[in-house]
């Protein structure tokens, strides 16, 4: 910075520090450039050259132009406000520079100084490399965040009015101990970056913190008991670092505390929680952690507490029956917990009033599936109880919680038939039974579900306080839903004893997105109706005893990605447009075809030596991870929900499922 701009920066900052009356005309405060009309000062539009100029910007933002009749009050990105005592010049100032994802390049100008009235600058999610200038001052806002910014906060940076703080790639070890300065910091966000070793209970001089993020970073050690000093603290995350010890006392007796994620952590010890005094806390996530006690009796007196993840947690024993009283809760998972007596849990579960997910994969090992005609989950909408070895038929209470939207009760030893009232739910839109022993005939009724055919859902659904994470397969990347309606639409029958035709009604299923009815005793032909499944994606119909042909039809699925029909009765030749030109041979393997890229005819597998398993589906993996979290970006992982191959089983073992 010249000795010139470096004087009028002094200049500017001395004259911006004593102006902080805002919005009162009599005390100077701002006028609306928009509602006025206004023209940016010129000293504003040199500095914004120069901001462009340092970023090698080319071409400039969509509306900026810099010349003489340019009005960088009207471009994009960029709110202008006006004080009472440049109102009469027509003259405003900008107070808001945002320009978040626009893919800008090259360093940060020191010019930016001279935007004195700046109160909020957002570059995030760019391309912006080299450190911050240190002439940046006076700003309420600042987020920097996902961008390639290296070094430290300078020393000289004075940011006396600054709130708000984002994640920044700012350091590489731990936290500057300049940050703890910033007395009237409200909003500390320094997620998913590389940060290790202890958390500083410095962190006690931030004393207006209402939000506090650290999640996803290497600090060790245990969490500073400090947090009697922080008296307006809402939400603290810290899941997914290498924490240990105990909860500190004065976090678990926090009365503004709103928000508590301390999960995937190796946290041990009791609980210590004080629901009497924590009286505001709605979501507590203690996932993933190595506590060894048995669950929270007295957890239904946090009166306001309505999500709660304890999965993956060393607790035994089995659901109290003080959880009868616990009306406000809504989600629950408690899977990979070891618990008992699946009669008792559900029992007792039902007289939360308001639940409707709840989560109990991988315990109750062995135990019988209830079939007590008096439960009833009046609001339940997502029941998973994967992956505990349950013997029994399709419960006939589930037939009364017709909010259901998510079945899943997979990798179990369930028997007899799936029942016909499987399809009067209207808003099931995904249903897994696959890995059991169900017997007899696909009920027809599932070729009517309401939410496969019509899919109209409500939106105005709400998000939600947890998240659902979707893969297609192992390896995958995840797709993360904070609405877990738009999930896609699935209906998973697979490995089971399963006989009968396909129905032709299948094509009513226009909604449906995945289909696996592999690894069963299916017979019959393919019906040309399946075209009309115009949302598909997945169709898996390998490893049954389907005879005939492959409809041409079915070249009209143009959504079509994953298909096999591998092992099963069918000849002649195999459709050779649309999707099916990008099909591997091994969907149409086991079978006795030909066509063009085929040179000669396959042999035709015998039954008795038709694998019943998924040994052959290779990339057929389909599974879900029930993540749970918080809106603002914090997931919280809870199960893992079926990997389709012989080493995994549904949430693959007792070492999976959060």
């Amino acid at each position: 910075m010249s000795r010139s701009i470096h004087g009028l920066y002094q200049y500017r900052r001395k004259r911006a520090m004593s102006h902080q009356a805002q919005g009162d005309p009599a005390k100077g405060g701002f006028y609306s450039a928009n509602s006025l009309q206004l023209t940016c000062h010129p000293r504003d539009l040199e500095a914004l050259r120069d901001f462009v100029n340092e970023l090698e910007l080319e071409p400039k933002p969509v509306g900026w132009a810099f010349n003489s009749s340019g009005d960088c009050c009207e471009w994009v990105g960029i709110t202008c406000e006006s004080s009472s005592s440049s109102l009469r010049f027509n003259i405003a100032r900008i107070t808001k520079l945002e320009l978040v994802n626009r893919e800008l390049s090259g360093s940060l100008s020191e010019s930016l100084g001279l935007l004195d009235q700046l109160r909020v600058l957002n570059l995030s999610k760019n391309s912006i490399l080299g450190s911050i200038p240190p002439s940046i001052y006076n700003l309420e806002t600042l987020d920097l965040s996902s961008n390639g910014l290296i070094g430290q906060i300078p020393q000289s940076l004075n940011l006396p009015s600054l709130t708000n703080t984002p994640k920044e790639q700012l350091c590489r070890s731990n936290i500057p101990k300049d940050l703890f300065q910033l007395q009237r910091l409200n909003l500390l966000g320094i997620q998913e970056n590389g940060l290790s070793g202890s958390l500083s209970p410095a962190l006690g001089n931030l004393s207006h913190l209402v939000h506090l993020d650290v999640s996803s970073n290497r600090f060790f050690g245990e969490i500073p008991d400090v947090f009697d000093k922080i008296l307006e603290l809402e939400y603290f995350v810290a899941q997914s670092n290498r924490f240990t010890g105990g909860i500190p006392s004065s976090l678990s007796s926090s009365r503004t505390l709103i928000h508590l994620n301390l999960r995937n952590n190796s946290l041990s010890g009791p609980w210590g929680l004080d629901c009497a005094v924590m009286t505001n806390l709605t979501l507590l996530d203690l996932g993933s952690n190595q506590f060894n006690v048995s669950l929270l009796e007295h957890l239904p007196s946090c009166r306001n507490l309505r999500n709660v993840n304890l999965a993956r947690n060393h607790l035994d024993g089995q659901v109290p029956e003080s959880f009868k009283d616990f009306h406000s809760l809504s989600f629950l998972s408690l899977s990979n917990c070891s618990l008992v007596n699946i009669s008792s849990a559900l029992r007792i579960l039902q007289h939360c009033q308001n639940l409707t997910t709840l989560i109990l994969t991988l315990n109750f090992d062995n135990e019988m599936l209830p079939d007590d005609p008096n439960l009833h989950f009046k609001k339940l909408k997502v029941f998973v109880v994967a992956d505990c070895r349950l013997t029994g038929s399709m419960p006939s209470w589930l037939s009364k919680s017709n909010n259901l939207e998510l079945l899943d009760i997979s990798w179990n030893r369930l028997t007899g038939a799936i029942p016909n009232w499987i399809g009067g739910f209207t808003k099931l839109f995904y249903l897994d039974l696959s890995n059991n022993s169900f017997a007899g005939e696909i009920p027809k009724s599932l070729t009517w579900l309401q939410s496969l055919s019509s899919r109209d859902i409500s939106l105005d659904e709400p998000s939600l306080d947890f998240t659902f994470v979707y893969r297609v397969n192992e390896n995958a990347r995840h797709l993360p839903y904070n609405q877990f309606f738009m999930f896609p639409p699935t209906l998973e029958l697979s490995q089971n004893n399963l006989s009968g035709p396909i129905w032709e009604e299948f094509g009513n299923l226009k909604k449906l997105h995945i289909s696996y009815l592999n690894a069963n005793r299916l017979s019959g032909s393919i019906p040309s109706s399946l075209s009309e499944m115009t949302s598909l994606e997945v169709l898996d119909l390998s490893n049954n005893r389907i005879s005939g042909s492959i409809p041409e039809s079915l070249q009209k699925l143009t959504f079509l990605s994953k298909f096999s029909v591998a092992n099963n009765s069918l000849s002649g030749r195999i459709p050779s447009g649309g999707q099916f030109q990008t099909f591997p041979n091994s969907s149409f393997e086991g079978n006795h075809f030909c066509s063009d890229y085929w040179r000669q005819c396959q042999a035709d597998t015998p039954d008795d030596k038709r694998p019943r398993s998924s040994e052959n589906d290779g990339d057929s993996d389909i599974a879900l991870d029930f993540t749970y979290g918080v809106p603002l970006g914090f997931g919280l992982s809870l199960l893992v929900v079926a990997f389709r191959q012989q080493l995994f089983s549904f949430l693959s073992s007792r070492h999976r499922g959060s």
